[in-house]
């Protein structure tokens, strides 16, 4: 064991809530049209010389360090091989079965560390690359037999004259594997020490670390300390903390991230009969552990930050970091382990719930690990550089290396929807920081992605509708299709986003966001809910005689929550204590809108969806009405229930200022644009479009009447009910003017 590193500074390094303002502010050059693995033409590589290699190997051999909790660290898989009909494998069972009963805390079995080196033809740039092979891999996304882990070590071998020449050797690149290839990198240009890798807990994530806390990672330089990685600043909004896109290590950074048991067959998998030696106590402990994401009504409470254990190094030159190893590794050729055909076992799976307009179905995240020699980057590096300013930087130093091609990014920040304490009980909800990390999957991309800081990051998906399903523990999941526009334009910046005025039809495009960058969600948030909390918000557009083409929800205080594009029968789950605006947008970008009151109910259907300006005004009478009732009552429990009296038109009456005579003018007002807005949509209905406006124009003139009682009548309001009163005027002149410019009754 070590000691911990120097401390950080008190407070957090950056506020996880400005992730996504600044990502949607990501200048042209750090994300917008950049690929992350589709770029131009690097050249070939050969193979060094074994004796080079060695050399090369041995000067940048990394120093690993492992969370106190981990249970898989890297170890040689030939104790594990078996010959199976003709072939030479490593079985998945008896890996893990293996490696469990041989398994000692303080000197685990057979560590090792295999690396491979190349360079590229005609160039000075040589490759080395470290592969770290666990038996098993339990992590919160995924769990899988036989996890493969690779650092890249990028290094120029040229002298001075630009000629390759032993001696000469500089890393100019690291870069550490993150989950998988959507997922982006961290990497280190032009470092100036040995590398050193902090594992993720379970799933082997490789984070770096180059500065003096070498056991912390840093995503920002803060104080005396730089920052462990270089990826690209995402910047360009005023005021928002620039954040390198990268995954990093999120349980060292405050993330909240609870660990799966891993099943086969249904059960857990220390309970199969091929794995004797393996017991619960054999997986990470209870306290990082849930069963299932679905057995929590509620994120889990207490979730243990990462803390330092083992410190693997390579005996090589062991200076700084390394020579104070708990465990040293042995530095072997992968050349040594090319005779395996296959590592096996039976496919495990991890199930994303979707919501659907009935009963929610379920997806299965599939992972398959290949051996390093059966994978691109094994023989061109280079195809792992997941920064592109990064690729860029190579590609001006190194002919070898191809330019950056463009490529589309799918961002969306993981919130949680809870009662906003400002409005009345069962009447709105905000957003806040998710108390957990969610996962993420794209329906084209077999491999889900964790969250890192509450963000999403999914790269180098192709032009078209993509499903995005967001899940977290104890929360309820999250499902929209995404539009993602074309790579070399980026989307549609002139567009408005559905729902405003005058807004085209919801088509994908963000206009907060640059070319080739997709905000998922309402703004880039996916709001997420406590199970316990949950309730179904279900649209089947073959209700309606429209074709419905959007969907978006709204709460009263919260704004907007949900905007996605509707083919089908489609659903949301929103928390029960919120007041609703169902948005429905079809084909002729005509709008509706209903109001949804949860309640209690487990699932509430959007009866029958319309667009048009009958849609519009009832859905004014309904929120006029739900207002004067809940004004009525506050006045009620005044007076002792004096009925309000006037002509209708907020008129008449007593017009003294004392708060009951304002809070009855106000009644009197809503209850005329309630009558008003129906009158205009039975006129609607009927086919009168002249009278239907005409009845808009009383409405909308009654409401500039309802804004001055308002105003009088604050006082005499709880401060929670003039704030639902204030947010629903606002929704009652918007839905008021789309109705008078719908050209559809």
């Amino acid at each position: 064991m070590t000691d911990d590193g120097p401390a950080r500074p008190d407070g957090p390094v950056v506020d996880r809530r400005t992730v996504l303002g600044a990502v949607a502010g990501a200048s042209a050059t750090a994300l917008a049209g950049c690929s992350a693995f589709e770029r131009g033409a690097d050249a070939t590589t050969t193979a060094v010389p074994a004796a080079r290699a060695r050399e090369l190997a041995e000067r940048f051999a990394p120093t690993l360090y492992f969370d106190a909790a981990e249970r898989w660290f890297p170890t040689d898989p030939r104790p594990y091989e078996r010959e199976r009909d003709g072939e030479t494998v490593v079985d998945g069972f008896a890996a893990l079965d293996g490696y469990t009963e041989r398994f000692d805390p303080e000197a685990p079995p057979d560590p090792a560390v295999f690396y491979n080196a190349v360079t590229y033809e005609d160039s000075p740039l040589a490759v080395v690359q470290y592969w770290f092979y666990a038996a098993f891999d339990q992590f919160t996304t995924n769990f899988h037999w036989h996890d493969w882990e690779v650092l890249h070590v990028y290094v120029d071998t040229a002298e001075g004259d630009g000629t390759p020449a032993d001696g000469a050797d500089e890393p100019v690149l690291y870069v550490a594997s993150s989950h998988s290839r959507s997922v982006p990198n961290n990497e280190y240009l032009d470092p100036d020490r040995r590398p050193t890798v902090l594992s993720e807990l379970g799933s082997h994530s490789s984070a770096l670390s180059v500065n003096d806390a070498v056991d912390e990672f840093q995503r920002l330089s803060v104080a005396d300390l730089a920052a462990d990685i270089t990826n690209s600043a995402i910047e360009g909004i005023e005021d928002v903390a620039e954040l390198p896109l990268a995954y990093g290590l999120p349980r060292d950074e405050g993330g909240r991230l609870p660990f799966v048991v891993p099943e086969l067959d249904g059960a857990p998998i220390y309970e199969h009969d091929r794995l004797p030696a393996v017991e619960r106590s054999d997986l990470l402990p209870p306290e990082h552990t849930i069963r299932s994401y679905d057995a929590l009504s509620a994120p889990p409470g207490e979730v243990p930050e990462r803390s330092t254990g083992l410190v693997f190094g390579s005996g090589a030159e062991a200076t700084g970091p390394a020579a104070d190893a708990d465990v040293t590794y042995d530095l072997v050729p992968t050349a040594d382990l090319e005779h395996v055909d296959e590592f096996t076992g039976p496919q495990l799976s991890f199930e994303f719930a979707i919501p659907t307009a009935v009963e929610d179905a379920v997806a299965s995240h599939l992972t398959a690990p290949s051996a390093p020699w059966e994978q691109p980057r094994y023989e061109n590096p280079a195809s792992d550089i997941s920064d592109p300013a990064h690729r860029r930087a190579l590609a001006d130093r190194y002919d070898a290396v191809g330019d950056p091609a463009p490529v589309n990014t799918l961002l969306a920040r993981a919130v949680e929807a809870v009662p906003e304490p400002d409005a009345p009980d069962g009447k709105g909800v905000t957003t806040q920081e998710s108390r957990v990390e969610a996962v993420a999957l794209v329906e084209s991309d077999a491999v889900a992605v964790p969250t890192f800081g509450g963000l999403a990051a999914v790269s180098d998906l192709p032009a078209g509708d993509h499903r995005l399903t967001v899940n977290g523990a104890g929360l309820a999941p999250h499902s929209e299709t995404v539009a993602v526009g074309e790579a070399a334009t980026g989307t549609d910046a002139t567009a408005e986003p559905a729902g405003t005025d005058d807004a085209a039809a919801a088509t994908g495009a963000d206009a907060a966001a640059p070319p080739g960058v997709t905000l998922a969600g309402a703004d880039g948030s996916v709001p997420l809910v406590a199970r316990e909390d949950a309730t179904k918000l279900a649209v089947d557009p073959t209700d309606s005689e429209a074709e419905l083409t959007a969907l978006a929800v709204e709460d009263d205080f919260a704004g907007r929550l949900y905007d996605a594009p509707l083919s089908g029968p489609d659903a949301v789950y929103v928390h029960r204590d919120g007041a609703y605006t169902t948005e429905v947008r079809d084909a002729d970008d005509a709008i509706g809108a209903v109001r949804v009151d949860p309640g209690d109910e487990a699932r509430v259907p959007v009866d029958r969806p319309e667009t048009g300006t009958a849609s519009l005004a009832r859905y004014v009478a309904t929120v006029a009405e739900e207002t004067r009732d809940e004004v009525a009552a506050e006045l009620d429990g005044r007076d002792g229930g004096d009925e309000p009296s006037g002509d209708g038109n907020g008129g008449g009456g007593n017009d003294s200022d004392a708060p009951g005579n304002s809070l009855r003018g106000l009644v009197q007002v809503l209850e005329a644009i309630a009558e008003g807005a129906r009158r205009a949509a039975e006129q609607a209905e009927s086919g009168n479009g002249e009278g239907a406006d005409a009845r808009i124009d009383a409405v909308a003139m009654r409401l500039e009447r309802a804004t001055d009682r308002f105003e009088a009548a604050r006082e005499g309001l709880p401060p929670d009910l003039a704030a639902a009163a204030e947010n629903r005027f606002a929704q009652l002149d918007r839905r008021a003017k789309q109705a008078k410019r719908s050209e559809k009754l």
